[in-house]
């Protein structure tokens, strides 16, 4: 990290910043709704992805992509409180 950068943590994130994951777009054939869940999984704590999936069921994207989703991150230390979020967010 560069001197004058500061590293910044457990800094509250907004609304829009976790929203700009939905604008996140694959380069191959990936679905668009897998890809936007893997990205926010690798860019947002816990707290903010669940914030991102009522806005991803807002936006019209469908939780069926979590399947996939799961699958992928299944065997992941980290992974538990994440696949925890998308069933809770399935009701």
């Amino acid at each position: 990290m560069r001197k004058d950068k500061k590293q910044v943590i457990g800094e509250e994130i907004g609304d829009e910043a976790i929203k700009a994951y939905l604008a996140m777009e694959p380069a191959d054939d990936t679905p668009p709704a897998l890809h936007k869940l893997v990205k926010a999984y690798r860019g947002l704590r816990i707290g903010d992805f669940e914030r991102f999936l009522v806005f991803f069921r807002e936006a019209g994207y469908d939780l069926a992509a979590a399947d996939a989703f799961i699958t992928m991150i299944e065997d992941q230390r980290q992974a538990e409180p994440y696949i925890e979020a998308i069933r809770a967010a399935r009701g």
